[in-house]
């Protein structure tokens, strides 16, 4: 199995989150500086809008390509009347619309369903569809559209109705992540547990899962900081989870991948403040980890040592003072040295609202695993 990482970060083998702990909050200082006699051309996590998004709008899942590409997936609002199947959208560095995917297969009771969304080394887009549940191969230089994968009902208690899909624990794959040796890991939002799909995809096997994790809104974003070590996002802390248990906050774990490819212990890596509701993130060379806070209407960075040492917006005035306040922000990629973060909107289903942004970093991205899988 040949793999490759993506050519916007660094090349060489990445770097444990540890190993890099003293130098993140250094480096996030001196690149928000400015030179000697120059003024700072944005200021560190500035905020402006990258691009809007077409119908059916509700943007969540992003990857960036080798060549700049920024490739967008759309979803919709449960309540709101079908429009009909999800698209993608590829915008080029500055924000412009150069081509448009629809997506082919959807089920037709239901809006359109898009997620998380990744690449591979040929530069192929692997998205996440909820409407069938699977996950999509796209070739966008053909528009050729496959199924890559599929998943299947873990947990019992399962209400296939908009309401309840969530609070009964239906299969909801949210995030998605290649490892190194081509596997693609994907979270599952509702059912507590992380799904493995094997080099060349097929049917996803149960790679984690642990009580710990049980939410309402539970695994979401997932990351590699190395390529032994996961990191995912949990939307929300589980109800009987802690003392006092504290379901209104969210947190950031590190799961060791053994040499036999399972997975290895749960780790803590970061517990953010109350209804935080931390969606997807992306991790800079640095370490530094730049997430998406959904409920707090925010991007908050998190040092290598699990540290919150910035967000933006601070408050939700300074997030209604924007151009286009944030509602629900998603996901989370680099693209040189600022991320991007999708407006998905989801519950509120403002069209005025779907769009990108895109937040001064100030230094770039890890290199992501973009394997030949195919």
């Amino acid at each position: 199995m040949r793999w490759q990482v993506s050519r916007r970060g660094n090349t060489r083998r990445a770097m444990t989150v540890a190993a890099v702990a003293a130098l993140g909050v250094a480096t996030v200082v001196a690149t928000a500086q400015a030179a000697p006699g120059q003024a700072a051309e944005r200021d560190w996590l500035d905020i402006e809008v990258f691009a809007e998004i077409p119908a059916p709008g509700h943007p969540e899942g992003i990857t960036v390509a080798d060549d700049g590409t920024v490739f967008v997936g759309t979803q919709q609002h449960v309540s709101e009347p079908h429009t009909g199947p999800s698209k993608i959208f590829a915008f080029d560095q500055s924000g412009e619309l150069r081509r448009e995917y629809v997506i082919e297969g959807q089920d037709p009771r239901h809006g359109a369903g898009i997620v998380g969304m990744a690449q591979d080394g040929d530069g192929v887009v692997y998205a996440l569809d909820r409407y069938p549940q699977r996950v999509i191969a796209l070739d966008p230089a053909t528009g050729e559209q496959s199924d890559y994968a599929t998943f299947t009902q873990v947990k019992s208690l399962c209400v296939q109705a908009s309401a309840l899909t969530l609070v009964t624990q239906c299969a909801i794959p949210d995030g998605l992540n290649f490892g190194p040796d081509g596997s693609l890991y994907v979270t599952d939002v509702a059912q507590a547990l992380i799904w493995r799909i094997p080099p060349g995809g097929g049917e996803a096997e149960v790679w984690f899962s642990d009580p710990r994790i049980e939410s309402v809104f539970g695994a979401n974003g997932i990351e590699f900081v190395d390529e032994n070590t996961i990191m995912f996002a949990q939307s929300l802390t589980g109800p009987l989870d802690g003392v006092p248990p504290r379901p209104d906050t969210s947190r950031l774990y590190t799961i060791g991948i053994e040499p036999d490819g399972s997975a290895g212990e749960l780790e803590l890596f970061w517990e953010s403040r109350p209804a935080d509701g931390i969606d997807g993130f992306a991790i800079a060379e640095s370490g530094n980890v730049y997430a998406a806070l959904a409920f707090a209407n925010a991007v908050v960075v998190v040092s290598p040592d699990g540290r919150e040492i910035a967000r933006n917006p601070a408050n939700p005035v300074e997030n209604l003072a924007l151009d286009v306040p944030m509602d629900d922000p998603a996901s989370v990629a680099f693209s040189g040295d600022r991320v991007l973060v999708t407006n998905h909107t989801l519950f509120i289903g403002n069209p005025a609202s779907w769009v990108v942004y895109d937040v001064h970093a100030g230094e770039p991205g890890r290199a992501q695993f973009r394997p030949q899988v195919r």
